[in-house]
């Protein structure tokens, strides 16, 4: 994939003895969905203990940490900005002292009407200490006359626009929250085993679930609020209904191919995807290769239905960390070069078809592709699992801004031509939804059709997409 940018990832576990160790566990998981920081904060059932930091889980948690964050309860969060800047302010759980006691939250989404909703707070005599749109919930909450915790809550996420999947801890309680359109994932499981049966765990996906053997019960459903106390699960219903737009793009890529999602296997639905583009778009060749880890299931779809043998001609080298030095002598492609490799012993005089789930700016593809040939591949067709890309995400995914996707302002000849293809096909909008026999209602496909399910807010649509781009590049 030509990169999006990742998003965030929760994690919630109650009344558990190892509730830190759980969560830590638990976001070792979902590492996929944030690389650039990661905290976690525990409760005794008296005080919240937090630890965050920059970096990868395993990089950040060792054991003396892990033992310091004592409680039974514990809630974590990995982290790779879609608002704010990269700094360790920005860095959840948020933890926060106000009038009630602690609270601390861990958040994946984005706030659409954040700018107005912190400027109207700002004027009240709220002080920010991040520029996170998280920090706007907490004041939100702090601001609010509310009697009870979940009545602070209610009110504070009636004021939000967005995308939301929360977690909240307190000394004696987890509360957890969707949005109304359930952008963003959010699943509930229990443990039902050995000392642990009774305890219960949210995450973003089920895979966290499975590491930390965990039952899974259900979705935190779209517009639910769920309590966690020492008397049980209780569950809350506060907003009106609306139509649902949960994310399609977690199924083209963010979520990790083992999970559940909305009710089906990741892995399972992007091999379709690439059995419907190879139905869409056949190409005469000698075999397929998958652009490695993105690309690997709709490519082994692709394969299943052309009767293409799979090759991997892309090797991908998995010890890549986030930093490497670079030499000084130029090398061409070297950020490609560095974690994919060419096998000429597979593309040697092959006519290739190279699958991927997407394309971003184009960049990538373009180097991939000279790769390819590079290695002896004779012709190089691109199939592309997902829709063009056309426009970015405003609802917790931290796409490029409209003029940097290439999809946007060039057709898919300009592309081909632009990536060194010879030739190049999609995945149609109406395939895409194939396997869900072409139901189209309830998903959010905004930045392949445009079609924004929610408004920016109040003050008009171009200033919050204005605002929203702005915040990006900062």
């Amino acid at each position: 994939m030509d990169k999006f940018r990742e998003e965030c990832a929760v994690v919630g576990i109650y009344n558990h003895p190892e509730a830190a160790n759980m969560v830590y566990l638990g976001l070792y998981a979902l590492q996929h969905r944030g690389q650039e920081s990661s905290g976690i904060v525990s409760s005794n059932g008296k005080v919240l203990i937090s630890h965050r930091q920059m970096g990868l889980v395993a990089d950040i948690f060792k054991e003396e940490i892990i033992k310091r964050l004592e409680g039974s309860s514990a809630i974590g969060h990995n982290r790779y900005s879609t608002t704010g800047q990269s700094l360790l302010k920005n860095a959840q759980p948020f933890v926060v002292e106000y009038a009630h006691g602690p609270i601390a939250v861990s958040h994946n989404g984005n706030l659409v009407n954040a700018q107005s909703l912190r400027e109207e707070l700002e004027a009240h005599g709220s002080i920010f200490q991040s520029t996170s749109d998280t920090e706007v919930i907490i004041h939100l909450i702090a601001t609010s006359r509310e009697r009870t915790l979940m009545g602070r809550i209610v009110e504070a996420l009636s004021r939000t626009r967005g995308a939301y999947s929360l977690v909240f801890l307190t000394p004696d309680q987890m509360i957890a929250a969707r949005d109304p359109m359930g952008f963003r994932p959010l699943v509930l499981g229990m443990f039902k085993s050995g000392k642990n049966r009774g305890g219960y765990v949210v995450a973003s996906e089920t895979c966290a679930l499975d590491l930390i053997e965990a039952e899974y019960l259900r979705e935190v459903e779209p517009g639910e609020i769920v309590s966690f106390r020492p008397n049980g699960m209780e569950s809350l219903k506060p907003f009106p209904p609306v139509s649902h737009a949960k994310c399609i793009f977690e199924y083209i890529y963010f979520s990790r191919p083992d999970s559940n999602l909305y009710g089906r296997n990741v892995y399972q639905v992007r091999k379709e995807l690439g059995r419907q583009l190879a139905r869409e778009n056949p190409v005469a060749a000698d075999l397929v290769t998958p652009v490695p880890d993105s690309g690997v299931p709709a490519a082994i779809g692709y394969v299943e239905e052309s009767g293409l043998p799979l090759e991997f001609g892309l090797i991908r080298n998995h010890y890549v960390g986030r930093t490497f030095i670079e030499p000084q002598q130029s090398i061409r492609h070297f950020g490609v070069k560095i974690k994919l490799n060419a096998q000429r012993e597979v593309l040697q005089g092959k006519r290739v078809v190279v699958v991927d789930d997407s394309i971003v700016r184009g960049t990538t593809s373009r180097k991939i592709i000279r790769m390819l040939r590079d290695a002896g591949a004779r012709e190089v067709h691109m199939r592309i699992s997902s829709p063009p890309t056309i426009g970015p995400c405003y609802y917790g995914i931290d796409t490029p801004t409209r003029k940097e996707l290439i999809a946007s302002s060039s057709s898919v000849e300009e592309i081909c031509k632009f990536i060194g293809a010879d030739s190049l096909a999609y995945l149609s909008r109406e395939g895409m939804y194939g396997f869900l026999n072409g139901q189209t209602a309830g998903f959010c496909d905004a930045c392949f059709s445009g079609n924004y399910p929610l408004h920016f807010d109040d003050e008009g649509h171009t200033r919050q997409l204005h605002l929203f781009e702005a915040t990006q590049q900062r």
